[in-house]
């Protein structure tokens, strides 16, 4: 039976085709796994073939059934197999940037007597980051995998040998003080390092399934539990029409998360709640103030992505990654130096300290460090650092329901925040389960719940049809310094 499969990037990034029983997603559409089909991986332009009947006549009218419960228990060893190992890399990539950083931000302003807070300090190790990571994406094997700002959160598995270079990028950009998260790199990296090796040892599992149980880990292990990978997996298995209940199709993914989650809780403490004010009393006009800020934030989640677009068009124009990436260093090193430390990196320790020194913050400071990050957002997802989106995003709505917090002080800071969250994380992850997810994680009040469930449909329908924060991909020139040549052929 032929079936091609689009998922899970949309926009043509995560299409894989499958041919023979044994499709990427078997299990998940029910096919049987001894059937022994192969999987390629198709081109961004190919179509969707039809499913056909067992003889190549007829689609087939087979009832939908769920995998055989003897097939997700054997295939559960290698799902914790990958979960394990995905929260292990995950671990060593934070351990060596986290390593880095503090070469970087404290061991060379100790000995040299810098200032680390100093805006030409900042200057300086930003630009230096973006010539850095220019270099490797321009002259190293592999050039640093895909740009980030054209693939998913979940995109098809990446060659081994673009690998090396995509965690040394990532590692730069995390330690030197760029405004992006580690999830889409970590994320490419488990997905293609468990694609090859679990493709050698269990030959029967199928290639986008090892794909989703690699992220399912990841995000387990990011969010330090795995309810994240199963509201960042449901969209993408339901669009499945067959391979039995939501459950079923989700089991394998979540023992993955389960292990990558369980794994990272050994070995660190990951946690975004923040040391907010208890929620415990809903007023009748927190409705309003909670679904008006959500709808804010979603607003300036928008401007960035606008933003983002632009941008993009304008530092790949230049062609070479070294020239544009080494642009981008230099204006994230102007918004760092005039936004201060607080407005670099991916923004998790920062938005703590926030909180903690909320009273010290005016309302136009907050303001001020806002719009820095959300412009620092822009430029490094557009000029070619590799990093995902959502840990910023996550500290700009902190910082935007801090501000309407000092804005109105009569709302509560816990929902202020809350619903900042919420709109920011909506607008830029285009995803409705994990911002919901985020903005409960960030404020830890089960009670703001119900108002962030209602708060989030009005801010839908204001970024349901708003451009995304994905773009098709621009070659590079590479060897061609000539930053006039691309944008007149164009």
């Amino acid at each position: 039976m032929g079936l091609s499969l689009r998922r899970c990037g949309g926009r043509g990034q995560g299409l894989w085709r499958t041919t023979g029983e044994c499709a990427p997603c078997a299990l998940l559409s029910g096919q049987p796994l001894e059937s022994g089909g192969t999987v390629t991986a198709a081109s961004p332009d190919a179509s969707p073939a039809p499913a056909q009947g067992a003889q190549g006549g007829a689609p087939d009218e087979t009832p939908d059934r769920a995998p055989a419960t003897r097939v997700q228990l054997l295939l559960a060893i290698p799902a914790l197999v990958v979960g394990a190992v995905s929260a292990l890399i995950l671990f060593a990539l934070d351990e060596l940037s986290e390593w880095l950083e503090g070469l970087i931000w404290h061991t060379l302003p100790e000995a040299t007597g810098l200032d680390p807070s100093n805006g030409f300090f900042i200057f300086t190790v930003l630009t230096l980051t973006g010539i850095a990571v220019g270099l490797v994406v321009w002259q190293l094997p592999g050039h640093g995998g895909r740009d980030s700002a054209t693939t998913e959160l979940i995109a098809p598995p990446l060659p081994l040998r673009s690998l090396p270079t995509l965690a040394l990028v990532a590692t730069l950009g995390l330690a030197g003080g760029v405004s992006l998260g580690p999830e889409n790199p970590i994320i490419a990296i488990n997905a293609g390092l468990m694609a090859a090796v679990v493709g050698r040892m269990f030959t029967r599992v199928p290639v986008q399934l090892t794909v989703m149980m690699a992220a399912a880990g990841t995000v387990g292990a990011l969010f330090g539990t795995p309810v994240a990978a199963a509201l960042v997996l449901t969209g993408i298995v339901a669009a499945f029409p067959r391979g039995g209940a939501l459950w079923d199709r989700l089991f394998l993914p979540l023992v993955a998360a389960g292990a990558g989650s369980v794994t990272m809780r050994f070995l660190a403490h990951p946690t975004f709640e923040l040391p907010l004010p208890a929620y415990d009393t809903i007023a009748p006009i927190d409705l309003l103030s909670g679904a008006g800020i959500a709808v804010a934030a979603a607003a300036f989640g928008v401007l960035c992505v606008v933003l983002f677009r632009a941008l993009h068009r304008f530092f790949h124009g230049f062609g070479n990654p070294l020239v544009y990436i080494t642009l981008g260093g230099v204006a994230l090193g102007l918004l760092g130096a005039l936004g201060g430390e607080i407005t670099l990196f991916k923004g998790l320790a920062q938005m703590g300290e926030l909180i903690t020194n909320a009273g010290e913050y005016s309302g136009l400071q907050l303001l001020s460090i806002f719009g820095v990050k959300l412009l620092a957002l822009a430029v490094a997802g557009a000029s070619g650092f590799r990093g995902g989106h959502i840990f910023p995003a996550v500290f700009l709505g902190v910082a935007f329901g801090m501000y309407a917090n000092v804005l109105v002080p009569a709302i509560p800071l816990t929902l202020a925040v809350g619903a900042g969250v919420l709109g920011m994380v909506l607008a830029i992850a285009r995803d409705g389960w994990i911002a919901l997810f985020v903005a409960t994680l960030v404020t830890g009040s089960v009670v703001a719940l119900p108002l962030l469930c209602i708060a989030i449909l009005p801010a839908w329908l204001l970024v349901s049809r708003a451009p995304e924060m994905v773009v098709a991909e621009v070659p590079d020139t590479n060897r061609v310094l000539n930053p006039f040549r691309r944008r007149a052929a164009a």
